[in-house]
């Protein structure tokens, strides 16, 4: 892949190492709930929530709303359009630090 398919292929959503972190996280999940999210990625209640919002917007992210007995309960669940922008995302990242330029001369 050359590098400019590569760039193309990154998404500006999860160019934030806590956003793409966040994704990534909710791959291999069903769902998850706010405070594990929050403890995995060592942020503050705010900033989860400002980054879950962003990604929400762009289709990325599905965000639940619960409750646990009575008690208000948030969960994440990663959307198959999150899927397919993170997969995209990484094969454009990998591309990115496997490539080379090539020589002139």
């Amino acid at each position: 892949m050359d590098q400019q398919t590569a760039l193309a292929q990154l998404s500006q959503a999860l160019s934030n190492p806590t956003r793409l972190a966040f994704v990534a996280g909710l791959r291999d999940a069903e769902k998850r709930h706010f405070r594990a999210v929050k403890e995995s990625l060592g942020i503050s209640d705010s900033v989860l929530s400002r980054h879950a919002s962003a990604l929400e917007k762009e289709g990325l992210v599905e965000i639940s709303k619960s409750f646990i007995g009575k008690r208000p309960a948030t969960w994440y669940r990663i959307t198959e359009e999150g899927v397919r922008v993170l997969d995209a995302h990484l094969e454009g990242l990998r591309a990115l630090a496997e490539g080379s330029f090539p020589t002139v001369d």
